[in-house]
């Protein structure tokens, strides 16, 4: 950091001292009337006073020595003790308190290990220069000192950088409020403001001023710069408050035009709430049952969670007994979104990790090889023959070692995974810095769910009327499903043209999305298209089902559902790291 930045830091937290309406000179006859003139005593209470207000001790101990009732170095050494105290007790807080709440029913799942092991390892890489840096940005202690005790940094590296930064920070502080005294802070008062922007000017500058260098400098930080901007440039990546709300707008507008919000619930009649949120996996796979001829749900198994953790394990063990189903096997939570708490477990080992970590229902399936696909499916009320509108075909990305690049470096050189080159790598933790051999494919996800990372195609050179039949027999099968998306394997093109040998994953009602413009050929337009016939859809067959005597679910039975289903949810385990072939993970692809 230059002179320059460090003098108008300083200056800035003189000018700040009196902020809320305090003065530090105030401060400073406040200390000394407490301490009754005893200089020692007067010490005390600076030490004490850092653990208030760092800088307006140091500025008011300055001021202390500027009027004679102090000397320069027991001042700095009593408000530098004082700040190294209470920097250490929050990295001690951190440590001591943080992982338990971490490991806590309220925020388990939220943060992988993965996660917390990469952020400890940058803190350990760039700590010397955010432990100082955090000197200089008022409100920034509390939160780093606490992370870095969280993330279990290395106790006696941090003490170190802790009385690093002190050492350059009190003595300059303390001094200068003792040089400048009451006039400077007068003179500073008229311009606190004007000096606050150049608090935070000045580091948004240096970080520009570094992100420029690394840019110059680094290729990978290039590609980041490349894959951050093209998240913005494809929809697909948007955030949800970016993309949606036009889709909200336009379903305020369907639910004045066919008398409710919620009126798309009685689309589905064989769903709770038409299958929007909430709905258990195992009521749809007993609507199911044995499917029909050409189409079919795999062995599965109905894991209760408030029963013992043997009696589960028994659940388990019992579908291995039919010897139809062998690992890997893939564990569900009963109700789940979006592949929340889904993992494909290889071995005996992994399955009890799994049920030890979850408290809610559990879906045992066999992991099914083949290719994956989504269909959209739409039968209106007195249609005797429903049809498949869309084909979604679900790709696991990978990419292929050429035997001179790491796996991030290959990550980054791709133009689609760079995109989401944080994602994919944060799994991939355990083997980032390994070099694949010439021609060996590496998977950077296991589960078709787009959100974690899969890539999706139109599929629409499947749709066949072949495929479109098997499904229609399939929905008519069971009563109360005219509306929604089927995820199935099949083990080739020619079988889903032909509409056999499809094994039905898993069934989505309303809040099914049409998939297939996520294909990187549609554009924007093409998406809000999509998203407005999917909902024109629900609520046009909601309210025919309506007319014929099915009830909707009133609004706050939605809300309530929604914050059930986020209580549960709390308890689905992390997606694990994609293990290395070294480490025997043969992952499915």
């Amino acid at each position: 950091m230059t002179a320059s930045v460090r003098v108008l830091s300083l200056a800035l937290a003189l000018a700040l001292a009196g902020c809320a309406g305090v003065d530090p000179g105030r401060w400073s006859e406040s200390l000394g009337t407490l301490a009754g003139g005893q200089p020692w005593l007067l010490l005390c209470f600076l030490a004490a006073a850092t653990l208030l207000s760092e800088d307006l001790t140091c500025v008011a101990g300055g001021l202390l020595v500027a009027e004679g009732r102090l000397e320069l170095v027991p001042t700095v050494v009593a408000c530098g003790a004082g700040i190294l105290v209470g920097d250490l007790a929050l990295f001690a807080a951190g440590r001591r308190v943080g992982r338990p709440l971490l490991a806590s029913r309220w925020l388990r799942g939220r943060v992988s290990d993965a996660a917390l092991e990469r952020a400890a390892r940058w803190l350990e890489r760039w700590g010397a220069w955010v432990v100082v840096a955090t000197r200089f940005v008022p409100g920034s202690r509390l939160p780093t000192y606490l992370a870095a005790g969280i993330l279990r940094t290395r106790a006696w590296m941090f003490a170190l950088l802790f009385a690093l930064a002190v050492a350059m920070w009190t003595p300059a502080l303390v001094g200068l409020s003792a040089v400048a005294g009451d006039r400077a802070l007068a003179r500073l008062e008229g311009s606190r403001w004007a000096v606050a922007i150049v608090l935070f000017g000045v580091p948004t500058l240096l970080i520009v001023v570094r992100r420029a260098v690394a840019l110059a400098t680094s290729e990978a930080a290039r590609r980041r710069l490349v894959g951050r901007l093209g998240r913005w440039r494809h929809w697909e990546h948007w955030p949800a408050w970016l993309f949606y709300p036009p889709v909200v707008l336009y379903c305020l507008w369907l639910a004045l035009r066919h008398g409710g919000p919620t009126t798309f619930t009685a689309a589905n009649p064989a769903i709770p709430g038409g299958g929007l949120v909430g709905e258990s996996k195992r009521s749809l796979l007993e609507l199911l049952g044995t499917g029909v001829e050409g189409a079919a749900p795999p062995p599965w198994r109905f894991v209760p969670g408030d029963r013992p953790l043997a009696e589960r394990l028994l659940e388990l063990e019992g579908l291995l007994a039919e010897g139809t189903v062998r690992y890997p096997l893939v564990l569900k939570p009963d109700v789940g979104q979006r592949g929340s708490g889904v993992v494909i477990v290889p071995d005996g080992a992994a399955a009890r990790g799994y049920l030890e970590q979850v408290e809610c229902d559990v879906i045992v399936q066999p992991w099914v090889p083949g290719l994956e696909l989504g269909l959209f499916y739409v039968r209106r009320p007195g249609e005797e023959r429903g049809r498949v509108t869309a084909v979604t075909e679900k790709r696991l990305p990978e990419v292929i070692g050429d035997g001179r690049s790491t796996v991030e470096e290959l990550v980054l050189a791709d133009d689609r995974a760079v995109r989401l080159a944080d994602l994919y790598l944060g799994r991939l933790a355990t083997q980032r810095r390994r070099v694949p051999s010439a021609g060996e494919r590496v998977p950077l996800a296991r589960l078709g769910t787009h959100c974690r990372g899969a890539v999706f195609l139109d599929g629409d050179c499947l749709l066949t009327e072949e495929l479109s039949e098997t499904i229609d027999r399939l929905s008519r099968s069971f009563e109360g499903f005219h509306f929604g998306r089927y995820d199935v394997r099949v083990p080739s093109a020619r079988a889903a043209r032909e509409g056999w040998d499809l094994v039905v994953l898993d069934i989505n009602g309303v809040a099914s999305e049409p998939t297939h413009v996520y294909d990187p050929r549609y554009g924007l337009l093409d998406a809000y298209r999509a998203f407005f016939w999917q909902w024109r859809t629900a609520f046009e067959i909601g309210a025919e089902n309506r007319r014929r005597g099915v009830r909707t679910v009133p609004l706050r039975g939605l809300v309530a559902a929604w914050r059930s289903y986020r209580r549960g949810a709390r308890s689905h385990p992390p997606e694990p790291p994609l293990p290395a072939p070294e480490q025997g993970g043969e992952v499915p692809a």
